[in-house]
C-alpha cells in the first residue's frame, strides 16, 4: 500500500511539473515521442539498464549522475558522451574523469535501439530514459519522461568546469549554480538527495578530512566519521587514486531519504552536503524530506523531469547521432577525427584539478 501511495503521489507531482515547464519545452518534448517512430525504444533502453544493473547495482547511481552532468553543461544534449582525439571533451574534465560512469550502458542501449530503429532515437533521450530506469531500480518509483531531445555536436572540457556544481561549494554557490539552470533552491536540495546512492573518490572530500581548506570553516563532519575517512584516504591521494567510499554509508544502494537523515548527524560526506544543514532555508527543506520520504520522492521525480528540459535541442536542431561518442559523418578514420576536433576548438587548455561533484 505504501508503494502504491508513492506511485500515486508521484503521478500527481509529475503532472504538475509538466504544466510548470516552459511553454517551449512542453510543446517540443512529449511523453511517448517515439510511440510511432520507434515504439519499443524505451523498452530496449530499460533492458540494457536492467542487464547492467544485474551485474553491477552501482551502475544505477552512475547513470543518474550521467544525466545530471549532461544537462548542466550545454543542456540535455548528450554532449557529455562525446570524445575528442586530444582528451579535451566534457567527459575528460576533472569533475567527470575518472568518476563519471555508465557510458558503456548507453552504448549498449543505443546499439539495441539502432538495430530496431535506425537514426531515430537520440543519445540524449537514451541518457534520460536510462536515468529514469535507474531511479526505478534503486528507488521503486516509476515515472514518465518527456522526450524528443536532439544531440549536440559540441563538447568542451572547460564548459564542465564552468557549469558543474562542486563538492566544495557554499550554500550561496549551490543556489546560484542551480538558478543558472532555472532550478529553485528547493529543487537543488531535492536533487542533492541523489547522493543517497553511489560512491565518491577521495579527492572530492580530501580537504575536509585533512587540511580543512574549504572556502569557509567547516565543522560539519563527525570526528568519528572523519577518522574513518582518513583511514581510507591518506592525505597524499589524488584524483587518479581509485579508492572510493559510499556517499550514504547506511543504505548506499537504495534511493531513499536517508541522505537527509544523515545531515544533522554530521554525516554528510561533502562540504556541499553540510551546507544543506547549516543554511536555515535549505535545512528546512532537508528536514521536511528527512521526515517524509514520499514527499521527497514525488518532488525528486518532478525535479528530474524539469532538469531534463534544460536547454534542450529539438525539431531540426542538432542531430540524432548514430554513434553516441562522435558526431555524425565523423568516423574513427584519421580524417574524421581531424574534422571532429573542430567541434572542440578552444578547449586545448590544460584542465585544472577540480574535485569531482
Amino acid at each position: 500500500m505504501a508503494g502504491q501511495r508513492v506511485v500515486a503521489a508521484v503521478a500527481v507531482a509529475l503532472g504538475v511539473c509538466l504544466l510548470q515547464l516552459p511553454a517551449a519545452s512542453r510543446g517540443q518534448l512529449q511523453v511517448g515521442f517515439y510511440n510511432t517512430s520507434c515504439p519499443n525504444a524505451e523498452t530496449l533502453v530499460r533492458q540494457a539498464v536492467t542487464n547492467a544493473f544485474a551485474n553491477d547495482s552501482g551502475i544505477a547511481a552512475g547513470l543518474i549522475r550521467l544525466h545530471f552532468h549532461d544537462c548542466f553543461v550545454r543542456g540535455c544534449d548528450a554532449s557529455v558522451l562525446l570524445t575528442s582525439p586530444n582528451n579535451t571533451a566534457e567527459r575528460d574534465a576533472a569533475p567527470n574523469n575518472p568518476s563519471l560512469r555508465g557510458f558503456q550502458v548507453i552504448d549498449a542501449a543505443k546499439a539495441a535501439v539502432e538495430q530496431s530503429c535506425v537514426r531515430t532515437v537520440s543519445c540524449a533521450d537514451i541518457v534520460a530514459f536510462a536515468a529514469r530506469d535507474s531511479v526505478n531500480l534503486t528507488g521503486g518509483v516509476s515515472y514518465q519522461v518527456p522526450s524528443g531531445r536532439r544531440d549536440g555536436n559540441v563538447s568542451v572540457a572547460q564548459d564542465a568546469l564552468d557549469n558543474l556544481p562542486q563538492p566544495t561549494f557554499t550554500a550561496a554557490q549551490l543556489v546560484a549554480s542551480f538558478a543558472n539552470k532555472s532550478l529553485t533552491a528547493e529543487e537543488m536540495v531535492v536533487l542533492s538527495g541523489a547522493h543517497t546512492v553511489g560512491r565518491s573518490f577521495c579527492s572530492s572530500f580530501l580537504a575536509r578530512i585533512w587540511n580543512n581548506t574549504t572556502p569557509i570553516v567547516d565543522t560539519g563532519l563527525s570526528p568519528g566519521y572523519a577518522a574513518l575517512l582518513r583511514a581510507l584516504c591518506p592525505s597524499n591521494v589524488n584524483a587518479s587514486t581509485p579508492t572510493t567510499t559510499a556517499v550514504d554509508p547506511s543504505t548506499p544502494a537504495t534511493l531513499d531519504n536517508n541522505y537527509y537523515k544523515l545531515l544533522p548527524l554530521n554525516l554528510g560526506l561533502f562540504f556541499s552536503d553540510n551546507q544543506l544543514r547549516v543554511n536555515a532555508t535549505l535545512s528546512a527543506s532537508a528536514s521536511s524530506f528527512a521526515a517524509n520520504e514520499t514527499l521527497w520522492k514525488e518532488k525528486f521525480v518532478a525535479a528530474m523531469v524539469k532538469m531534463g528540459s534544460i536547454e534542450v535541442l529539438t525539431g531540426s536542431q542538432g542531430e540524432v547521432r548514430l554513434n553516441c561518442s562522435v558526431v555524425n559523418n565523423r568516423s574513427s578514420s584519421a580524417a574524421g577525427m581531424e574534422t571532429s576536433y573542430h567541434y572542440y576548438s578552444g578547449s586545448t587548455m590544460s584542465v585544472d584539478e577540480v574535485a569531482s561533484s
